[in-house]
């Protein structure tokens, strides 16, 4: 009955209030209960005491808080902070996560992870008692919180980083403004084929998982797939050849060419130029000898003069196949398991965004060979010109006569 009374009246009676109920239950009681009472309810027999003293008005008239109100306990009572009671706490926690210790040899937790595990530990050894909860407490007192690491420094910065993005920039406008085709191309990371795990999730049956393999060794069978996009800027539409071989230069411009006869030649049939943008890196990158053999060949092939302007080192970031085609895809297939090499066709052939991105993907089954040397006699063939400005991220290819290929 007791206990029924008290679950009734815990949550609408303050501190004060409950323990006078309580204490007028143990009077009615007679001996034994305070007892019966501390027992019922949980509450300790001292404050059960404490509340017989109020009740026999021995205690001393209540003082209010600044607000007016009746204040619940004694001027000064309660717990102490543990801050007063270990006035050196805080200063010693914050030499110990501070960031400037990071480059002390010396600090106990340089070279160990500063969970507040670790630190409660570091703490007791030093000659403080604090718990886990009430670190925490204190971290958030000293302005400290969770946090992870975030991608702000570029490493070093070429001088003419922004004037080749403004160079970029211009380009595609004057292509864009001409009705010629502008598009930005990369390969996405090589990605397992069979029931490997994925990160993210997706709507399933309560309590039924999809199972997946607990270890991602490489299905001997189906391998990898390596992706290769072709972003075009104006249509946003894309395409992706799934390649199941190495990627190469051969393979990335076996990409675009790909794309032009299926998405590119239909909308821009009198175009007599194109231009590209890349990283300067991978199979795509500015040095590589065989991408450049391989665009003379495209450029031969359809009769057009190729442009190539490259994105400076360390900022592929900001090429727009990463923000406006592969982050999508990525999106599209999360939590999923890519089990066969068509459901990585068909994932990214289906993904699409509320601004109109339209993907077309194709498995690519052609081998492609790693260490093909391009000859001096194949470089000094190459109808290739360098700009003015930065010739090794600016430079175009114009189609070559019969003649000159044969």
């Amino acid at each position: 009955m007791i206990a029924n009374k008290y679950h009734a009246l815990a949550g609408r009676l303050d501190e004060a209030a409950l323990r006078l109920w309580a204490a007028v239950e143990a009077r009615d009681l007679g001996r034994g209960g305070v007892s019966t009472v501390a027992k019922a309810i949980g509450l300790s027999r001292t404050t059960i005491y404490a509340g017989l003293k109020d009740l026999s008005g021995a205690a001393a008239a209540r003082s209010t808080t600044k607000s007016g109100k009746p204040r619940i306990r004694a001027e000064g009572g309660g717990r102490k902070r543990l801050t007063n009671l270990d006035p050196t706490l805080l200063r010693d926690l914050d030499a110990l996560v501070e960031p400037a210790s990071r480059g002390d040899p010396q600090s106990p937790l340089r070279w160990t992870c500063k969970s507040t595990a670790r630190l409660v530990e570091e703490l007791t050894h030093q000659g403080h008692r604090v718990s886990q909860r009430t670190l925490c407490d204190l971290l958030a007192q000293l302005d400290y919180s969770l946090q992870s690491t975030r991608k702000t420094r570029e490493g070093h910065q070429h001088p003419d980083r922004d004037v080749q993005f403004e160079h970029i920039a211009r380009m595609a406008a004057q292509y864009q403004a001409a009705g010629d085709p502008v598009i930005s191309v990369d390969a996405k990371r090589k990605e397992l084929v069979g029931d490997f795990k994925r990160s993210g999730q997706e709507w399933q049956p309560k309590g039924e998982p999809e199972a997946v393999r607990v270890h991602d060794f490489v299905d001997p069978e189906l391998g990898k797939v390596a992706p290769y996009g072709v972003y075009d800027l104006a249509a946003n539409q894309g395409w992706v050849s799934v390649g199941i071989d190495h990627d190469t230069a051969e393979f990335a411009v076996e990409s675009i060419r790909r794309w032009w006869q299926e998405m590119g030649r239909p909308l821009y049939s009198r175009a007599q130029r194109l231009l590209i943008t890349a990283d300067c890196g991978g199979s795509n990158g500015n040095r590589v000898h065989l991408w450049h053999l391989q665009l003379q060949k495209l450029a031969d092939e359809l009769q057009m003069t190729i442009e190539v302007c490259h994105f400076p080192p360390r900022t592929s970031k900001w090429n727009k196949i990463e923000h406006r085609m592969f982050c999508h895809i990525t999106n599209n297939w999360r939590g999923r398991p890519l089990i066969s090499r068509q459901v990585v066709v068909n994932l990214i052939g289906n993904t699409t965004t509320v601004a109109g991105l339209r993907i077309q993907s194709q498995l690519d089954d052609h081998a492609y060979a790693l260490g093909i040397k391009v000859t001096p006699q194949e470089l000094a063939d190459l109808a290739m010109k360098r700009d003015e400005f930065h010739g090794e991220w600016n430079y175009r290819f114009a189609p070559r006569t019969h003649n000159q290929t044969s």
